[in-house]
């Protein structure tokens, strides 16, 4: 583990201790309203049966406490570059930065990457994704493709920390016990999963949790 994803997780574990309670992670962000769709890129792990596994056995063992909702298996993704509303791009912009992403990253290679341990923050329970690297490779690439269709492009550059959910949290429930729990899980190998793909995805919420 690079010293970038060691000093990330440590220092988020060690803010997770003085946590009180969750903070609710369903609040309306600017711009979203039930029904909405959002167009994002996302690497997703349809075909990842270890990562399942993992991801099951640390679900049924959270699946009891109060104010967390977990992601489904097939809902599994590491968000990678945002590009706007639906209903406020055109279809053609669209289409152009999809032909743009596909030659531009047509010679990228596959992701290895592994996943895990447990990385939780006020919002959410994590898995650690590690290298950073190649996942901030691609970002990059997507972000070049949208500055060739427009001017701007959304989301800032910095701040981009590679992380999938596993669970939101619905409530503002105390952390003590969840927190006791996780200490015991966080010794759970990491997985490895090969990614050869990622998806642009029209994103919308519902019932707590996004589709």
């Amino acid at each position: 583990m690079s010293s970038r994803e060691l000093t990330s997780l440590r220092q988020r574990w060690t803010t997770y201790q003085d946590l009180p309670t969750l903070t609710e992670h369903w609040y309306w962000r600017p711009g979203w309203h039930a029904g909405r769709h959002f167009y994002t890129w996302h690497l997703t792990f349809q075909d990842q049966p270890a990562l399942h596994h993992l991801v099951t056995d640390l679900q049924q063992q959270l699946t009891l406490r109060p104010g967390l909702d977990l992601v489904p298996l097939d809902g599994l993704h590491l968000t990678t570059q945002g590009i706007g509303f639906t209903d406020e791009i055109p279809d053609s912009d669209i289409e152009a930065i999809v032909a743009e992403t596909r030659q531009r990253c047509a010679a990228l290679p596959p992701l290895k990457l592994s996943l895990g341990p447990v990385d939780p923050d006020a919002e959410g329970i994590g898995l650690l994704v590690q290298p950073w690297d190649p996942v901030e490779r691609i970002r990059t690439t997507i972000r070049a493709t949208i500055a060739a269709v427009w001017h701007t492009v959304p989301e800032p550059a910095d701040g981009f920390r590679p992380h999938v959910t596993i669970a939101y949290s619905g409530a503002p429930a105390p952390t003590a016990p969840i927190r006791a729990q996780l200490a015991d899980l966080r010794h759970l190998l990491p997985v490895t999963a090969m990614i050869s793909d990622m998806s642009l995805i029209a994103l919308r919420r519902e019932s707590h949790t996004y589709r």
